[in-house]
């Protein structure tokens, strides 16, 4: 283990865990489909269940419907201590498309959303705290169009059902390839001037949660985390940009909340995306350290609270 970085504006940071979070990756890469691999995506499932119990969260299944099979979000939730009724949700995909171990998309998505819940096992949020594997991300694996996000449709759904007061929701989307000599692409029409190097991560917000998108930003500068950030605010739900809707991050733009996607831009990037090659070897793990050292700086400031943050 080593610690985040050091004290800077923001002051100090709790650890993350490079063994833990090698680990997670380790376990969950391999095939996780609901059709070509449904053991391992029940055993991912029951993975980050059994992590996020050990870990002492209160830990809901969250049980949704697709082509008449039963399929389970795993929901953790620690009580917020002042303002309870209000949630903060972290979340990633432990599912893969047919034909790929998924290492990058999305076992580090869930690698970093389980190595918070520990940083954060101990802490008393004000706001309620809710880490969630989802499943059924993906969207290559039926022949309709427009039935992905599964997961992630049910449970906002369910929030709009409920009357769920959700203050943000964290989106962990494919969060571990980059370099510098890496060949950065772009969705046409993205409003803004991409770099030409793969070394960034992208926060993308819709226009209500354009706070969220800054705040992280300055985040990262704060606390001096060594991560560059490109945000990016898009009109409406993304409409016009469809690329910016590919996670489960748009269900919750479409019921009204709220939600920011951190991602490593995938197949802008990646050439492994959705392949046989997304394996852990392909992966960096400093840059995506470094993810989690902001996003838990960006939830310390979000969830308020205190308590012993966990090394």
């Amino acid at each position: 283990m080593r610690p985040l970085s050091g004290a800077g504006k923001g002051g100090a940071l709790p650890a993350v865990s490079r063994d833990r979070i090698v680990q997670h990756l380790t376990f969950l890469e391999g095939v996780r489909h609901p059709v070509v691999a449904p053991v391992a995506l029940q055993q991912a499932c029951g993975y980050v269940e059994d992590m996020l119990r050990a870990l002492g969260y209160a830990v809901d299944l969250h049980g949704f419907e697709d082509g008449a099979e039963q399929y389970h979000n795993v929901v953790a939730t620690r009580l917020g201590t002042r303002r309870p009724e209000k949630r903060l949700l972290v979340l990633a995909h432990f599912d893969t498309v047919a034909g790929s171990p998924g290492a990058d998309d999305n076992a580090s998505g869930v690698a970093l959303l389980l190595e918070l819940a520990a940083i954060f096992k101990q802490w008393r949020p004000e706001l309620t705290l809710q880490f969630v594997g989802v499943n059924l991300e993906e969207n290559a694996d039926r022949e309709e169009a427009g039935i992905g996000l599964r997961g992630s449709r049910a449970l906002a759904a369910l929030a709009a059902a409920q009357g769920w007061e959700i203050e943000a929701v964290v989106v962990l989307e494919s969060v571990a390839f980059a370099g510098s000599s890496l060949p950065q692409g772009a969705p046409a029409g993205v409003p803004l001037q991409v770099p030409p190097h793969g070394d960034f991560l992208a926060v993308i917000g819709n226009e209500m949660s354009q706070g969220l998108v800054t705040r992280f930003a300055l985040t990262v500068e704060s606390f001096q985390v060594p991560l560059p950030v490109v945000p990016l605010v898009v009109p409406g739900n993304g409409e016009l940009l469809p690329d910016t809707r590919r996670s489960d991050h748009a269900p919750f733009w479409d019921a009204g909340y709220p939600a920011i996607m951190l991602t490593d831009t995938t197949n802008f990037r990646n050439p492994h995306y959705h392949q046989p090659s997304d394996t852990v070897d392909t992966l960096n793990l400093s840059f995506a350290l470094r993810v989690c050292e902001a996003t838990a700086a960006f939830l310390l400031g979000l969830a308020g609270g205190e308590g012993e943050a966990q090394r």
